[in-house]
């Protein structure tokens, strides 16, 4: 099973001068705990249930401060045509739940923990 098989194609994506807040809404309506962070087309960093939570209990007006700031910058990434299970081993090791999909430099979808787990339970 490749990752093309388990990612999601449906993305959501702020700018880095985004505000916290914002991207926090943003994973509110689409039920998910991650927003990939671009400037331009260019992917600079993700944007994590985590790091949002990191950012409300470290400053009282994280949610009015840009995404840039909380993010994790240079976020690691995968292909499509690698195995799921190299995925989900990635995110194991790196701690992390969700893995940007590139294709050269541009972004085709997100993989995560759950994707990933869901699929293999099958």
């Amino acid at each position: 099973m490749k990752v093309a098989d388990v990612m999601s194609s449906n993305l959501c994506v702020a700018g880095p001068e985004s505000t916290v807040g914002e991207a926090a809404t943003l994973m509110g309506e689409h039920a998910i705990g991650s927003v990939l962070i671009c400037d331009e087309e260019q992917l600079v960093g993700i944007l994590t249930e985590r790091d949002i939570v990191r950012a409300l209990s470290s400053a009282h007006d994280a949610p009015m401060r840009p995404a840039e700031e909380w993010m994790t910058k240079g976020p690691t990434t995968i292909t499509p045509d690698h195995d799921a299970r190299e995925a989900l081993r990635t995110m194991v090791q790196g701690g992390f739940r969700h893995l940007p999909v590139l294709e050269g430099n541009k972004v085709v979808g997100m993989v995560s923990m759950r994707d990933v787990a869901g699929k293999l339970a099958e």
